[in-house]
């Protein structure tokens, strides 16, 4: 088992990425949270698992158009409510951050801007948003993705 990265220096190692390595349709295939000194937290969007669980897909176009839609996506699910976010919109890429501007999303993020820091961990997408307060606790995020097609859903 991977140990999960320490999310605190992964903005420091970044590495200017050519932007046609971003094209195409990726799935989510792992995720990892850390608190603020660097302990590790519940996975976002639900507990590791087969690819059922583990629902995500990202899609980010040649032509400046991305949309990201993330779940928790176990059966049954009923007690806790499900882990959720989607978005989509006109990015911009300086080839460490992707800034989205959301056209499309929950009424609170149209209008806003998602901002990701990105690396490649191997040939794994990794999608890192600031730091943010989920269930009382400053969260640092790291999405992996995992290509699945180079055209763009």
């Amino acid at each position: 088992m991977r140990n999960a990265p320490d999310t605190r220096n992964a903005a420091a190692v970044a590495e200017r990425i050519a932007p046609e390595r971003l094209f195409g349709t990726w799935r989510m295939v792992r995720r990892f949270s850390r608190d603020a000194q660097g302990a590790p937290l519940p996975p976002p969007y639900g507990p590791r698992g087969s690819h059922l669980v583990d629902t995500g897909l990202l899609s980010i176009s040649p032509n400046g158009r991305m949309m990201a839609v993330l779940c928790d996506g176990r059966p049954g699910l009923q007690v806790t409510p499900r882990d959720y976010s989607s978005y989509c919109g006109n990015y911009t890429f300086d080839g460490t951050t992707l800034v989205t501007k959301v056209d499309a999303s929950q009424p609170e993020r149209i209008g806003s801007e998602q901002v990701r820091k990105i690396r490649f961990d191997g040939e794994l997408l990794v999608l890192m948003p600031p730091p943010a307060l989920h269930n009382g606790t400053m969260e640092h995020r790291e999405i992996f993705w995992q290509r699945i097609s180079t055209d763009a859903a």
